[in-house]
């Protein structure tokens, strides 16, 4: 049924909608969000981002784990938000003017991530990009998709599915 309406919506506007998405695809590739979370500058695709916005009033909502803070009304829509410096087992710390939401669109859900600071988006070659050490240490290791080599600075890029999602794969 989609790739009939697809099609005929196709023809009607003269656009290859099916082409458009894989170009648009292809554009985004090897493109990263970077953003800090304390000494570490980490990376997530920016397929994902929908938005990045500046701390909200976060609504607690009970019996969720401990890095999950709640919840925030973003124009309307009810988003969880995970601090991702919880998520990593890292100290708590204060936000202040630097904190900041990045709003993420994964398997059509939105959810938001508490970080440090939002650095810049930059384009990380896959011949640039290392897989994750095998060290058989901690559970964060598994949400490491690689380590991304930008000049002499390394990028830890994230699964993002396995990060927001673990119990759902």
């Amino acid at each position: 049924m989609t790739e009939v309406l697809t099609e005929k919506f196709s023809q009607e506007i003269g656009i290859d909608i099916t082409q458009a998405a894989q170009e648009i695809e292809d554009t985004l590739k090897d493109m990263y969000l970077t953003f800090r979370l304390g000494d570490e500058d980490y990376a997530i695709e920016i397929r994902y981002v929908t938005e990045i916005v500046g701390m909200q009033k976060i609504t607690e909502v009970p019996d969720m784990p401990g890095y999950v803070r709640g919840v925030v009304n973003l124009r309307g829509q009810v988003i969880p938000v995970i601090d991702m410096r919880l998520r990593f087992n890292m100290i708590e710390r204060s936000y202040d003017e630097r904190t900041c939401i990045i709003v993420v669109n994964i398997k059509n859900r939105q959810m938001g991530l508490v970080v440090d600071t939002v650095n810049e988006v930059r384009t990380i070659e896959e011949n640039n990009v290392s897989p994750p050490p095998k060290t058989g240490g901690g559970q964060s290791l598994e949400y490491i998709k690689g380590l991304g080599k930008v000049g002499s600075e390394v990028k830890i890029l994230l699964e993002t599915n396995r990060l927001l999602f673990e119990n759902e794969e």
